[in-house]
């Protein structure tokens, strides 16, 4: 009986090893199946994930009630922006101190969304503070208010500087 299972045991191990390709090619096409499914599981959640992002801010940010605040350079501008304060009816809802890589971007043309929050209908104080340098490295801070209405949809508002050099210094508020 030992003798027999003895060579069974050989027939197998014979035929294992006069066909290893069937063997292998198995075990990869299992693998190549079970990674293929992991890469759909991904996707799967990633799109999850942006859409309970977009559904968060829906919550957040209803568009009856939002307010967008966007700040860019005017063209050609050369002065350098060190920081942003915004304040809406008083009340500081911005405060961004730049990196040389963002205002590096905004000199190209770049915006930068600094809020996004909730104010009701009607109408609103916007207060917006900027510090700098001139390109001749002095000092530049500058202060402007503009009132800005609120209507039943989202209010986008762009913040566009100059600096002491430009034609037109200043912060320029358009509300759209």
């Amino acid at each position: 009986m030992r003798a027999v299972l003895s060579l069974i045991g050989l027939v197998v191990a014979g035929w294992l090893v006069s066909h290893p390709v069937f063997a292998v090619s198995t075990t990869k096409e299992q693998v190549k199946g079970l990674d293929e499914q992991v890469q759909d599981i991904k996707s799967d959640v990633l799109a999850i994930g942006a859409e309970l992002s977009r559904l968060e801010e829906k919550l957040l940010y209803p568009s009856g009630t939002q307010v967008s605040l966007f700040v860019s350079l005017a063209k050609g501008e050369k002065f350098r922006l060190d920081s942003v304060n915004v304040r809406i009816d008083g009340k500081d809802v911005a405060d961004h101190l730049y990196t040389f890589k963002e205002v590096e971007a905004l000199q190209k043309g770049g915006v930068q969304r600094v809020y996004t929050g909730n104010i009701p209908t009607g109408e609103h104080q916007l207060q917006v503070t900027i510090a700098g340098k001139s390109e001749g490295g002095g000092d530049y801070r500058q202060t402007s208010t503009a009132t800005i209405t609120k209507g039943v949809g989202p209010k986008l508002v762009e913040i566009r500087l100059a600096g002491p050099g430009s034609r037109n210094p200043g912060i320029d508020i358009k509300a759209r």
